[in-house]
């Protein structure tokens, strides 16, 4: 017999940063590639494995963040969606700076 799960994706704030997150972390895992393959030659052996380990570590919570938001934000309280949402605001500061900080070397 096949059952088929319900899953409630509501229209709350939560939801589109958790549209958002998935979508950031995508973008960041294609910019963090695409920094390093013209660099790979360049730059020496400890580096590199901080580079992919920042390519591995990253993204992948903040995706999973994002799919948890995506279809479980509709039960959250808004003092955890306002916490979700400095956080948000907390990780694209770093993101950026990350990437001005990479796009200069």
């Amino acid at each position: 017999m096949l059952y088929l799960a319900q899953v409630n994706v509501g229209t709350t704030p939560a939801t589109l940063l958790g549209v958002i997150y998935i979508l950031t972390s995508i973008v960041y895992f294609f910019f963090l590639i695409a920094w390093l393959i013209p660099r790979f030659s360049r730059i020496n052996p400890s580096a590199i494995t901080t580079c992919i380990l920042q390519i591995i570590l990253i993204p992948i919570p903040i995706l999973i963040s994002g799919f948890i938001l995506l279809f479980q934000g509709w039960r959250l309280d808004p003092i955890l969606q306002l916490g979700n949402l400095l956080l948000f605001l907390v990780l694209i500061y770093f993101l950026i700076t990350d990437i001005i900080i990479k796009y200069r070397n």
